[in-house]
């Protein structure tokens, strides 16, 4: 049997090569940071500016909040069958003070997970058909 061909479930919103990252905005002016990626308009009410670049952000951070999801998520959410509940984390980044958040990789439950523990972004797979499989970003205790 061949290999699938590993796309990204939400293209543009993270990398898939190398150690993955996820794909933020940063305005050229105030430095603030944004995800997901913004192309115009800066946020911040006190920058007049307009001008933000492309950046990857952290791989790393610490685990700010969690919870989990016991019930299937409604559409376009595509859960396997039967479904199988997941853990949801809000990450800090190291760099960017921002909360993201994603899934828990697959096997860690919230009986694992404590406040402040590092969580590292990875990705796996949220589903496949017969030649592609879709990768999404998640959260991994380091």
């Amino acid at each position: 049997m061949g290999t699938k061909t590993q796309i990204a479930a939400l293209p543009g919103w993270y990398s898939l090569d190398g150690e993955p990252h996820l794909i933020g905005s940063r305005c050229i002016a105030c430095r603030s940071y944004y995800f997901p990626k913004r192309t115009t308009a800066c946020r911040n009410p006190a920058c007049g500016s307009d001008t933000l670049e492309a950046v990857s952000l952290s791989r790393t951070g610490k685990l700010w909040s969690f919870t989990d999801a016991c019930y299937q998520p409604p559409e376009p959410f595509l859960a396997p069958d039967p479904f199988v509940p997941f853990a949801i984390a809000a990450v800090e980044l190291e760099h960017e003070r921002m909360v993201v958040l994603g899934q828990v990789v697959s096997g860690v439950d919230v009986g694992q997970l404590r406040l402040g523990m590092t969580m590292e972004l990875v990705v796996e797979p949220l589903f496949a058909d017969e030649a592609t499989e879709s990768l999404v970003w998640k959260w991994r205790p380091v």
